[in-house]
């Protein structure tokens, strides 16, 4: 993935809600969510969101760790008789984003806790 409006910003006010922007605009299939699961077995469909905790920078890295708000369903066998709901349940995983300087591409990975 790549953040060039995010790299523009950087050592701005503007960073942290560009950044913002820029990831909750990803696939969610870019991220590590399913990994992240703790209260369901599948990602939901809903939309996500992204809470800022710790930005730092070393020479050609920007590092983000952030928070991950989304929705997961635990998933019955789709029968008929199937009395389980589909309703999503809240989930919240970490993550670290790191941004390079040079080129905007950005890696991300689960923190565990």
């Amino acid at each position: 993935m790549i953040f060039p409006q995010a790299l523009k910003a950087w050592q701005t006010p503007e960073f942290k809600d560009v950044l913002k922007e820029e990831i909750e605009r990803l696939d969610p299939s870019l991220l590590p969510l399913q990994q992240g699961l703790s209260q369901s077995s599948y990602v939901g469909d809903g939309k996500f969101s992204v809470m800022m905790i710790r930005i730092s920078d070393e020479s050609n890295f920007i590092y983000i760790k952030a928070g991950i708000f989304y929705g997961g369903v635990i998933a019955g066998c789709n029968c008929a008789d199937d009395p389980t709901p589909v309703d999503e349940q809240p989930e919240y995983c970490e993550v670290e984003f790191i941004i390079n300087k040079l080129t905007a591409e950005t890696s991300v990975k689960l923190l565990s806790d």
